[in-house]
C-alpha cells in the first residue's frame, strides 16, 4: 500500500451534496467487476453529459438543474472517478475499457434519441460509442475535447508530457495530486471560483491510491500508430463521419491544452455544425461559464427537435 503523502491522518469522508450544489440520488451499474456510479434525473429525451479528467459529473451540475425540468439527464462517473470505482491496476484504464464501461450503462438503461454533451475525455469515450451505435444518437454538443489520433511526435500539454514520464508521472499526480491541484486550476479562466469549487474535485481522490486514473488518462492519449490506445481512436475517428446529425460547437477559447485551431479541426468534420466561441471560457466552459453553456444547449435542443 503507498502512503497517503497528502494528509496525516485519513481523510474524513466528504458530503457528497457539497452543500446542496449535487443534490442528486447516487445510482450505480456493475460492468466487468467495476462498480460505476452516475445520476439520472428528469424525464423526457435523454441528454448524456461525459466529463473528462479530473473531473466528474459534478461537473455539469449547473446543466442538470436546468434541464431536467425537460430533458432525462444522465451523467455517469467515469472509473477511477468521481464515486465510480478506482482499480488499483492502470493497465485496465484503456480507452476501450472506457467505451466499454459507457456502453454497457446506456444499453442496459437503452438510452434512445441521445443528446450527447463531450468534454475533454468524455469526447475519445463518447465518440466511441456514437461511431458503434449511431442510431441511438441524435445531436451532439461537443465542448473542448478531440477525437484524433495525434502524429508521431506530437508535443502535448507542458504538464501532460510530465505526467506521462514513469516515476515522475506517480510523483507528480499520485503524490502531490497535481492533476487536481495543477492542471484543473490552470484550466478555469475565473480563478475567483476555485475556492468553492475545488474541495468537490479534491473529494475524489484523498489519497495515493485513489489517483491511478488521473494518471493513466494522459498516459492513454495515442500519439502516434504505436501507442496501444491508437487502434481505438484510428477506428472512432475513421467514423466520425458517418455521424450525420445535428451538431454544435462550444469551445472555451481561453483553453491552454487545446489550441484555437482544433475548433477548425471539428468543423472539416462537421461542416455543418454551429459553431459558439465563448471568449470568457477555458478548458471548463462548464465551470467559467455554465448559464451561457446551457442557454446555447437548450437553444440548439429547441430548433432541432
Amino acid at each position: 500500500m503507498s502512503p497517503d503523502l497528502d494528509h496525516g491522518q485519513a481523510p474524513t469522508a466528504p458530503d457528497w451534496t457539497f452543500g446542496g450544489s449535487w443534490p442528486y440520488d447516487p445510482r450505480s451499474f456493475e460492468h466487468g467487476g467495476v462498480r460505476l456510479h452516475y445520476v439520472d434525473e428528469g424525464s423526457g429525451e435523454p441528454v448524456v453529459m461525459l466529463h473528462g479528467n479530473p473531473t466528474w459529473g459534478y461537473v455539469y451540475r449547473g446543466f442538470v438543474a436546468r434541464l431536467a425540468d425537460s430533458r432525462r439527464c444522465t451523467v455517469p462517473d467515469h472509473m477511477g472517478f468521481g464515486r465510480s470505482d478506482k482499480p488499483l491496476d492502470g493497465g485496465q484504464y484503456t480507452l476501450s475499457r472506457h467505451v466499454e464501461n459507457l456502453t454497457a450503462l446506456l444499453l442496459d438503461l437503452d438510452l434512445r434519441d441521445v443528446t450527447l454533451v463531450m468534454q475533454d475525455w468524455g469526447g475519445p469515450i463518447g465518440f466511441g460509442f456514437a461511431v458503434e451505435h449511431p442510431e441511438r444518437v441524435k445531436r451532439l454538443v461537443i465542448l473542448n475535447t478531440w477525437a484524433f489520433l495525434y502524429p508521431e511526435g506530437t508535443r502535448l500539454h507542458g504538464l501532460l508530457e510530465l505526467f506521462r514520464q514513469p516515476h515522475v508521472g506517480e510523483a507528480m499526480v499520485q503524490a502531490l495530486n497535481l492533476f487536481v491541484e495543477g492542471y484543473l486550476p490552470g484550466g478555469i479562466h475565473h480563478k475567483d471560483k476555485l475556492p468553492e469549487i475545488m474541495p468537490a474535485y479534491r473529494a475524489p481522490f484523498p489519497d495515493y491510491n485513489s489517483r491511478v486514473g488521473t494518471l493513466a488518462f494522459p498516459r492513454d492519449i495515442p500519439v502516434g500508430e504505436g501507442h496501444p490506445s491508437a487502434p481505438t481512436m484510428r477506428r472512432i475517428e475513421k467514423n466520425l463521419r458517418g455521424l450525420d446529425v445535428p451538431t454544435a460547437l462550444i469551445w472555451g477559447m481561453r483553453d491552454p491544452d487545446f489550441e484555437p485551431s482544433v475548433v477548425e479541426e471539428w468543423t472539416e468534420v462537421y461542416p455543418h455544425a454551429e459553431v459558439h466561441r465563448i471568449e470568457t471560457a477555458g478548458h471548463f466552459s462548464q465551470e467559467d461559464e455554465p448559464e451561457r453553456v446551457v442557454r446555447i444547449i437548450q437553444d440548439f435542443l429547441r430548433r432541432n427537435p
